[in-house]
């Protein structure tokens, strides 16, 4: 009996063991090594401006760094491919935006991922509009001697844009069309070193982004004409929407925070609700007002039936710009 007894206990303890060892390691808390947010644009652009003031409560909330990486390039395909790439480890993010999932796949057919199939998109954080900015040395103080003095003589003033393919470009294509103003374009590898030429005098007009350029209007360097919203921006209530200047332009600029398809639900939910949290805190409702960035609550899943949504809405305008 003591034999036996002895034997039911070393069985026992062999199967104890045989369990541990095939049991699955638990899950180790996220996210336990720093973390990348890939940014499409030099530094200074909205994208990146957001970027960093999320990536600052990300790191405090989760306590690890959360490190802005710029990726610029080729309309914002050259951080999108990356991302793509990455291993969806829940340590490669990116602050997407229009120009890499709306516009760039249909401007460039050969762009080398589907917006929606080969991502995450797990957070939505807002949208910015566009404006229409001349500098104080074309000496036009409103829109309509600003067009007056550009069909006069069709092709005498540059524009730039922030890349070839980019909503500024698309946009200001369009204005060329509607309007027959005749601006030649200068594209920049993102908004930070096109308005450096802007203040420097090199481009006379740009079409950028409202947020960055708000001091610039301030300072009286950036003269706005022009903005893509529906109705008038509470940061600039002085200046008119194209479509009250009677022109079919209308444009914004979703922001959001994107991943490689197949990160793990847990790590997307758990970042979700830090991105959530982060974007309740004063400091960062007071900052996104100063920048005229809007807000609207979406869920994960509203969010990726808005970027497919969006990329088919953008499709038809990029398709008649760039034939």
């Amino acid at each position: 009996m003591t034999t036996r007894r002895h034997l039911l206990a070393l069985l026992a303890s062999v199967s104890a063991v045989a369990a541990i060892a095939t049991a699955p390691a638990a899950q180790a808390a996220w996210p336990e090594k720093p973390v990348r947010i890939l940014v499409s644009f030099p530094p200074g652009g909205s994208s990146d401006l957001v970027a960093r003031l999320l990536a600052e409560k990300l790191s405090a909330d989760l306590g690890q760094q959360f490190v802005v990486e710029n990726k610029p390039g080729a309309a914002g395909t050259v951080a999108a491919g990356a991302l793509q790439e990455a291993d969806p480890d829940g340590y490669t993010f990116m602050l997407s935006n229009l120009t890499p999932f709306s516009v760039a796949p249909t401007r460039f057919p050969d762009t080398p991922y589907d917006p929606v199939a080969d991502f995450d998109h797990i957070t939505y954080v807002g949208t910015v509009h566009l404006g229409l900015f001349g500098a104080p040395s074309l000496e036009t103080a409103d829109f309509g001697a600003f067009l007056e003095k550009a069909k006069a003589d069709p092709g005498s003033i540059d524009y730039g844009s922030s890349g070839v393919g980019s909503w500024g470009h698309i946009i200001a294509e369009q204005f060329n069309r509607e309007t027959e103003a005749g601006l030649f374009h200068i594209p920049y590898k993102g908004s930070g070193p096109m308005r450096l030429d802007f203040r420097a005098g090199v481009v006379p007009v740009i079409f950028d982004a409202v947020p960055q350029n708000l001091p610039a209007v301030e300072e009286g360097t950036a003269i706005p004409l022009a903005v893509s919203s529906t109705t008038r921006l509470p940061t600039l209530p002085d200046t008119p929407t194209f479509t009250e200047l009677g022109y079919d332009i209308v444009a914004e600029n979703w922001l959001g925070v994107s991943a490689p398809a197949g990160v793990p639900d847990e790590i997307k939910t758990t970042l979700d609700a830090a991105l959530q949290k982060a974007m309740t805190h004063a400091d960062v409702v007071a900052q996104f007002d100063t920048w005229g960035l809007v807000r609207a609550p979406k869920t994960s899943a509203e969010f990726e039936a808005f970027i497919a949504e969006q990329f088919e809405a953008w499709k038809p305008l990029v398709t008649a710009i760039s034939n």
